[in-house]
């Protein structure tokens, strides 16, 4: 079992009832794995804690932002709140070393990881609010993720990756790139897409997800890398 009590001070958060920060890191999974567990898994602190995220995140951009209108504001906020985001951030303060997983989840990576870390993420923030008040989870918002604007408006990482892609490939090669589904596979309610991001004849990068859209946006992210974009 890790060591909760050295993640608390590796947070920075005394917790008044450490079970709460126990319970914002022990995955569904694992009680299922763990028939003999007392405790309770995540969810319900992560529902809360993306509350308490979307209103502190919420409460800074409106006040930073000042002469922004609601659009640019909801794209700001959804940037600095998505599953990328909230995962780098969680990697940042060990999360990883100290989630409690089922071994199959544990052996996740990719984006299904990052979904496990984001979630976590969110728990300990509502375990934070439940323990120790709104102002000390604004705080601990403040201190992760705020920080992260300034890189975001510059990179245009507000935009959805197919809209900064194209803009970039027109403004750089003149041209506008299409996508083409490369591979299909899996039963009707299951299917998996792989879709290649081409400028030209030349393909840049590829995408999988389980619609041609995620597909899309995942290979003009792909592709926004590669180029340096």
């Amino acid at each position: 079992m890790p060591d909760f009590k050295s993640f608390a001070k590796q947070l920075g958060i005394p917790f008044n009832n450490p079970d709460l920060l126990v319970e914002a890191l022990t995955h569904r999974s694992y009680l299922n794995e763990h028939r003999e567990y007392a405790g309770s898994h995540n969810e319900r602190l992560e529902f809360l804690g993306d509350a308490v995220l979307e209103l502190a995140v919420t409460d800074f951009l409106f006040r930073k932002f000042p002469a922004k209108p609601e659009g640019d504001l909801t794209s700001y906020r959804a940037a600095l709140v998505n599953t990328v985001s909230l995962s780098e951030s969680a990697q940042a303060l060990g999360v990883n070393d100290f989630i409690l997983l089922s071994k199959g989840e544990a052996k996740d990576t990719g984006r299904a990881r990052e979904a496990i870390l984001a979630d976590a993420l969110e728990a300990i923030i509502g375990a934070i609010y439940l323990d120790s008040g709104y102002a000390v989870a604004e705080s601990f918002i403040a201190k992760n993720l705020y920080g992260k604007i300034d890189e975001i408006i510059s990179r245009r990482a507000y935009q959805d990756a197919k809209s900064r892609f194209q803009e970039a490939a027109q403004e750089k090669r003149a041209i506008t790139p299409r996508y083409e589904t490369l591979c299909e596979v899996g039963p009707d309610h299951a299917r998996h897409f792989t879709v290649g991001v081409f400028i030209g004849t030349e393909e840049i990068a590829r995408g999988e997800g389980q619609s041609k859209q995620e597909a899309e946006q995942l290979a003009a992210e792909s592709g926004l890398n590669k180029m340096g974009w």
